[in-house]
Formats: C-alpha cells, sequence, structure tokens
C-alpha cells in the first residue's frame, strides 16, 4: 500500500499537478481589459500597470501595431479615484505611465493616453451598434511619442501644453485643492 501511494505521488509530481498557476489580478485585469489588433502585447504592458495601484484608476490598455509601428494606448477613469489626488499628482501618474508603457514596450513609438468619465443616458437609449449614443466622454487626453523627456511631458501636461487636452469643469472638479 505504501508503495502504491508513493508511486501515485511521483506520478502526480512528474505530471506537474503539484505545481499549479494561480494567476494574479493584474494578469486577470490585463487580459480582460486588453484592446487593440496587438492583444498580445497590451496583454505584456497591461500585466505590467495593473501590477500597481494607481491613484486614478487604469482601465484599459490598447496596442495598434500598422507595418513595423506600435502605438499604445492607456485609457484611465476620471471618476472615484482610489484616494483624494491633486491635478500634479494627476500628471505625476500620467508621466509615470507613459514612462513605465514605453519601458515595457521598448518598440512603442507613441503612447496616447486619456482619461473618460461615464455620461449619464436615459432608459431607452441605445448604447451599440450604428446609432449607439456614447456613455463616456473624454476629460484629458495627451499624446506622447518615444524620446520626449519626462519633465517635457510633465510640463506640456500640466499646463494645458501642445497636444494636451483638459475638460476644465472637470479638472476644477476632479482634484483636492
Amino acid at each position: 500500500m505504501r508503495s502504491l501511494i508513493s508511486t501515485a505521488l511521483l506520478l502526480a509530481l512528474a505530471c506537474g499537478a503539484a505545481s499549479a498557476y494561480a494567476p494574479t489580478v493584474a494578469d486577470l485585469d490585463a487580459h480582460s481589459r486588453a484592446a487593440g489588433n496587438d492583444l498580445s502585447q497590451a496583454v505584456w504592458v497591461g500585466k505590467n500597470l495593473f501590477s500597481t495601484k494607481w491613484p486614478a484608476e487604469v482601465s484599459q490598455v490598447s496596442a495598434n501595431a500598422f507595418d513595423s509601428h506600435l502605438i499604445l494606448g492607456i485609457r484611465v477613469w476620471g471618476v472615484k479615484f482610489h484616494r483624494p489626488i491633486t491635478r500634479k499628482e494627476f500628471v505625476d501618474e500620467v508621466t509615470a505611465l507613459v514612462e513605465r508603457a514605453f519601458t515595457v514596450a521598448p518598440k512603442a513609438e507613441e503612447v496616447d493616453l486619456w482619461t473618460s468619465v461615464p455620461i449619464v443616458v436615459g432608459k431607452d437609449v441605445v448604447v451599440s451598434g450604428d446609432l449607439a449614443k456614447p456613455t463616456t466622454k473624454t476629460v484629458f487626453s495627451i499624446t506622447v511619442r518615444r524620446g520626449e523627456p519626462a519633465a517635457q511631458v510633465a510640463a506640456r501636461a500640466y499646463g494645458d501644453g501642445h497636444g494636451v487636452f483638459w475638460d476644465q469643469d472637470w479638472a476644477h472638479d476632479a482634484f483636492k485643492r
């Protein structure tokens, strides 16, 4: 009987039954929140970004490849921050997200980051298909090309610089003073 148990244990170990893998929350988020035509790259970048609890929640990572070009997209929610933040802290997060995305995806040429908030839509409003009404609106966006220094990205983002959009009503209400 003892040898039968030993043999079963050795067989289980040899087959890998004792080394099961449990995915992390970051793994699950990366897979469920990936978008674009290069999902493997979106998941790869997402695993890294979702491993950190950011004050403003990252909700989606996309990767789109065209010929030899790779463009990353990062969507952040502009509501229900994990903690109250200032506008400067938000810009610091944006800068950190962009830097990390470029580090994790060395072939990426550009990172487009935008922040969305939900739009209240009435009952019986079509929200999918050709006649769909939007359910979110963009309240912040920035495009960063590889090689742009972090300090320049932050200065552009913080000061309504070239290629940056701020919804002023949202910015006025979203951040602690």
